[in-house]
C-alpha cells in the first residue's frame, strides 16, 4: 500500500490496495492514514462494485440511509443504503438521483441531523468531460487560521444547521420553504467541536444558507457568519478532486467540508455514495 499526500496540510491518496479484498491489517492501516491526514482519502480507479462499496463502508461502522433530497430518497434498485447523485433521467424523464448539474455549495453532509454521519464515501460511475470536480477544505486548519479574538468569540456559541435546502439549492421533499434563518428547521451544533480520535479542534459550520447563531439578532448572526465563512475557501486549505471513472473518495464529515463545480447539462454524471452513521452528536471543544 502506497500513501501520497494530496496537499501539504491534509488528505492522502492510497494506491496498491484492492478495497474489495481487504484484510484486517490493511484496513487498520487505512484507518490510521485517515486520522493522520485529517479525514480525507482518495483511492484512484478502484472501480468498486456496489456490494464492495457497502462492505468497505460498513468496516467503518453502521450506515445511515440516504438523505431526503429534492426528489426524496433515491437509491439503486436493491441497494437502499446507497445514495445516487446524478443529473441522469430515466426513460420517463424522471431524475434517477439528486443535485442535478449545477453547483453544490460548501457544506457538511446531513449536519441538519442531531447525529450527522461520521463519514461519506463517493465513487464515480460516469463523469462529464469537464466540470463536476469536488473540492474539499480542511476545517481543522481553518480553525487554526482564525484570529485569536474570533476563536474566543465563537468558543461557546452554537450554529443552527439548516434542514430546508440542500447544497444544490433545492428544497428538500416535504419541507416547508422559508427565507427566515431564525425560523428554519435545523439542529444546533457547537461552532467549535472536538474530534475524539485526535483531540483536534474543528470549526463546524455545515452550510451558509439559512444558518443562524442563537442568542444573536439576525443582523449580528449574519455578520459573524459572514466573517467565519471567509476562511474555509482559503487556497492553502483546499484540495480539488478531478474525477476519473472508478475513483473512490472518503471524507470525515466532522473535519472537512466539500462543494461541487457545475457541469454541462448535456453530459452525464453518475455517482454512488454511502454515509457512515455517527457514533455521537458533535461535542464542543472544551474552553
Amino acid at each position: 500500500m502506497q500513501v501520497t499526500r494530496l496537499t501539504p496540510q491534509f488528505g492522502a491518496a492510497i494506491t496498491g490496495v484492492d478495497l474489495g479484498r481487504l484484510d484486517d491489517a490493511q484496513f487498520a492501516a487505512i484507518k490510521q492514514v485517515w486520522h493522520q491526514h485529517r479525514g480525507l482519502m482518495a483511492f484512484p480507479k478502484q472501480n468498486i462494485s456496489d456490494d464492495a462499496l457497502l462492505a468497505f463502508s460498513r468496516r467503518f461502522g453502521p450506515l445511515d440511509p440516504p438523505p431526503n433530497q429534492e426528489n426524496g430518497r433515491q437509491s439503486p434498485a436493491g441497494y437502499p443504503d446507497i445514495y445516487v447523485i446524478s443529473n441522469v433521467k430515466d426513460n420517463a424523464g424522471r431524475p434517477i438521483g439528486a443535485l442535478g448539474d449545477g453547483e453544490a455549495v460548501w457544506h457538511t453532509d446531513m449536519s441538519y441531523e442531531s447525529m450527522p454521519p461520521l463519514a461519506s464515501m463517493l465513487t464515480a460511475r460516469e463523469i462529464p468531460s469537464s466540470g463536476g470536480d469536488t473540492w474539499f477544505t480542511d476545517m481543522t486548519g481553518v480553525y487554526e487560521d482564525l484570529p485569536p479574538a474570533l476563536k474566543k468569540r465563537v468558543a461557546s456559541l452554537k450554529v443552527k444547521h439548516d434542514g430546508t435546502y440542500n447544497s444544490g439549492g433545492f428544497l428538500r421533499a416535504g419541507v416547508k420553504p422559508t427565507d427566515n434563518p431564525m425560523q428554519a428547521p435545523g439542529t444546533l451544533h457547537p461552532a467549535v467541536i472536538r474530534i475524539p480520535e485526535t483531540g483536534d479542534a474543528v470549526l463546524y459550520l455545515g452550510r451558509r444558507r439559512m444558518s443562524y447563531i442563537p442568542g444573536l439578532s439576525l443582523e449580528e448572526s449574519e455578520a459573524l457568519l459572514n466573517e467565519l465563512w471567509k476562511y474555509p475557501a482559503a487556497e492553502h486549505r483546499i484540495y480539488k478532486h478531478r474525477w476519473s471513472i472508478g475513483d473512490l473518495v472518503v471524507w470525515d464529515n466532522r473535519t472537512t467540508m466539500h462543494r461541487r463545480d457545475p457541469f454541462p447539462p448535456t453530459q452525464r454524471r453518475l455517482m454512488h455514495r454511502t454515509q457512515i452513521k455517527g457514533v455521537a452528536a458533535p461535542a464542543a471543544f472544551p474552553t
